[in-house]
């Protein structure tokens, strides 16, 4: 079965542990991460451009994940953005 160019299987949610990282998560919020890593690519990033949680708890990503009021915004723009074909820049760079 073909995969499409686009799906939510490139995709993972990840949920920071009940101790919040100090150098990723500063607010409880759910991240998406890219499933496949990029050469020249931050593998420690999530698509917001913020750093992992030291033990983020992964979750396959499912459609219905997408409306959690906890997911960052940012990141939902930027899989929006890859969606559409676009290769957006994370923030600051």
């Amino acid at each position: 079965m073909l995969r499409p160019v686009w799906s939510l299987y490139a995709y993972q949610l990840i949920e920071p542990d009940e101790q919040l990282d100090l150098f990723a998560c500063r607010e409880v919020k759910v991240h998406l991460v890219a499933r496949q890593l990029e050469l020249g690519g931050h593998a420690d990033r999530t698509l917001c451009g913020g750093l992992l949680p030291a033990q983020p708890l992964w979750r396959d990503l499912e459609r219905p994940m997408l409306q959690d009021r906890r997911l960052c915004r940012a990141c939902l723009a930027t899989l929006e953005a890859q969606r559409r074909g676009d290769r957006p820049a994370w923030p600051g760079r």
